[in-house]
């Protein structure tokens, strides 16, 4: 018990550990459900519902088309599109034929495009239309020989189909002209699956399932090498984690959770797609959540219990006039992941909605989720929470040794989510693993008695003024507590006296509010070298297509 002092402030009724040998692989998993949730919605997408059944029925034909493309077992197909139900049929559809899933950001450019495909060694791809021309651009170099063209309307039936295909076609205009020889339409894909007997390849525990490539903020993309047990661990130890909220959802109503985070980010791979899978849950796919009053429209239609965002999402919706028009009055569980959530949100959606906002933490590298706060809390705690059932987690100093209990330090993680490796590149896996099989994140945290774990921040991201160290997310939670404040983010640039100073760059919800208002705000709440020495207003941070603020792009 003593190695793990978090087990102690576990909610009551979520276990130390879980299983992840009950099922061989996540094809098992998808299959189990697919019996037993048949005749229940497995996705709702622009007021269409698609079954399990029918999720069951389609990737098995488009498994069946894959294989009879000549691809073999541990073959890597890539996946680039937004949240549509092709989405989750093609991942299992690849899955079932023995394949690997790259799963690629649609909104990449060519270059960024060209390198995963063929760092991956994609032979085939799975794209919707609207960034066919991204892929034209760049296939000549790429190992790919195989494109399955996707439509947003395919899985919408004929007529709805054909009048959303017109609107994004034609009046829209979000498909740019391309060229791609030989690509085949997604649905003559399941036609010509059809006819064909899926040879169900033996898929265990150890055999890959996902390369999920890293944001790529920290240098250049690698693929994480996710195996089969690792995605499984993972659904597992985030089902324990929710249950005690989960419980309290009506006998009789089907789990439903709001899909807003792109299925290509790992975070709504594991903890939307495939744990809705495991709990027969419904999954409400919003394939543009940066459409604010159109997300809140389409929530406005359903009943669901369970939010995965990221804080730039909860900000939005919160701060939004369209808000009040969505029942929020049963939603269970709010999960903030991929960035640090600012206490200012946290406290604007509890007031708003009733539900806490959970901090979790992970990386693509750990599939992804390796702590969280317990769902059972009723107000923002600051920290990333407890380490998840079966996880470890500890803090090291440069030279790997553990750190002293209140001391910061990297944070390292072992447990059955944590991944095989980066994709081919041994050297790069030798840096990040310990001997004794932690993952060194690149984080840098704290811990208290209790186990709840708090970051601090990046390596690489920290301000050093005078020689102290100054961490930008303490920064930025400070100024977003004033309310004129929207969002913010801090940076370090060079300074002559300093070495270094803090910019710090400011969206304004009131335009009325002034540098002299947050000067004397910062005066108050951080100590003088934490004080910002450039503040800048802007209409907008840059952001990652997850919604990770660029830091880079601010330094300049």
């Amino acid at each position: 018990m003593t190695d793990r002092p978090w087990l102690a402030s576990y909610p009551a009724g979520v276990p130390a550990d879980i299983d992840p040998s009950q099922y061989k692989s996540l094809v098992a998993l998808m299959e189990e459900s697919f019996q037993r949730y048949a005749d229940r919605v497995a996705y709702s997408f622009m007021g269409t519902d698609v079954s399990y059944a029918q999720v069951d029925h389609a990737s098995r034909r488009l498994a069946g088309y894959l294989q009879s493309l000549g691809l073999s077992k541990g073959d890597r197909v890539a996946v680039m599109m937004p949240n549509t139900p092709q989405y989750p049929i093609t991942v299992a559809a690849i899955l079932r034929a023995g394949l690997v899933v790259v799963n690629v950001n649609p909104l990449y450019t060519p270059r960024e495009l060209e390198h995963q495909l063929k760092d991956s060694g994609a032979k085939a791809i799975v794209i919707i239309e609207n960034f066919g021309a991204t892929l034209q651009a760049c296939i000549a170099s790429t190992p790919v020989k195989h494109v399955v063209l996707a439509a947003m309307g395919d899985r919408l039936g004929a007529l709805k189909g054909a009048l959303v295909n017109f609107v994004v076609r034609t009046v829209k205009k979000m498909v740019p002209p391309f060229q791609l020889p030989g690509a085949v339409r997604f649905n003559d894909a399941l036609s010509r699956g059809a006819s064909r007997k899926l040879q169900q390849p033996e898929i265990g525990p150890d055999d890959v399932a996902v390369l999920q490539y890293t944001g790529g903020t920290t240098g250049v993309s690698k693929g994480a090498v996710l195996l089969h047990r690792n995605v499984i661990a993972n659904v597992l130890q985030s089902e324990a984690w929710n249950e005690p909220a989960m419980k309290k959802v009506p006998a009789g109503e089907q789990p439903t959770s709001v899909c807003a985070l792109p299925l290509y980010h790992i975070f709504a791979f594991t903890v939307n797609m495939m744990l809705a899978m495991r709990t027969g849950g419904k999954t409400i796919l919003i394939p543009n959540p940066r459409d604010l009053a159109g997300t809140l429209k389409e929530l406005s239609k359903h009943t669901f219990h369970s939010f995965p965002a990221v804080n730039t999402l909860f900000n939005g919706l919160a701060n939004h006039p369209a808000f009040n028009t969505v029942n929020w009055k049963n939603l269970k569980v709010s999960v903030g992941g991929g960035t640090a959530v600012q206490s200012g949100v946290a406290k604007l959606w509890l007031d708003k909605t009733g539900c806490p906002i959970c901090e979790g933490y992970g990386l693509s590298e750990t599939s992804p989720s390796a702590s969280c706060n317990p769902v059972t809390s009723t107000e923002y705690t600051g920290t990333i929470g407890l380490p998840l059932p079966s996880t470890y987690m500890k803090l090291l100093d440069d030279d790997g040794n553990d750190v002293p209990l209140g001391q910061p330090g990297e944070i390292a993680i072992k447990g059955p989510q944590v991944m095989a490796g980066y994709w081919q590149r041994p050297d790069e896996t030798a840096k990040v693993m310990t001997a004794d099989g932690y993952f060194k994140s690149g984080d840098i945290g704290v811990v208290d008695e209790r186990g709840f774990f708090r970051i601090v921040d990046r390596k690489k991201d920290m301000i050093i003024v005078s020689g102290f160290n100054v961490y930008p997310n303490e920064v930025e939670d400070v100024v977003s507590q004033i309310a004129g404040v929207m969002e913010c983010a801090a940076v370090g640039i060079p300074d002559a006296k300093t070495g270094e100073g803090i910019k710090l760059v400011i969206v304004r919800k009131d335009p009325a509010l002034t540098e002299q208002d947050v000067r004397d705000f910062c005066r108050t709440n951080l100590t003088g070298y934490k004080q910002p020495r450039v503040i800048e207003f802007r209409t907008e941070l840059p952001k990652t297509p997850v919604g990770k603020v660029l830091r880079r792009e601010l330094r300049g």
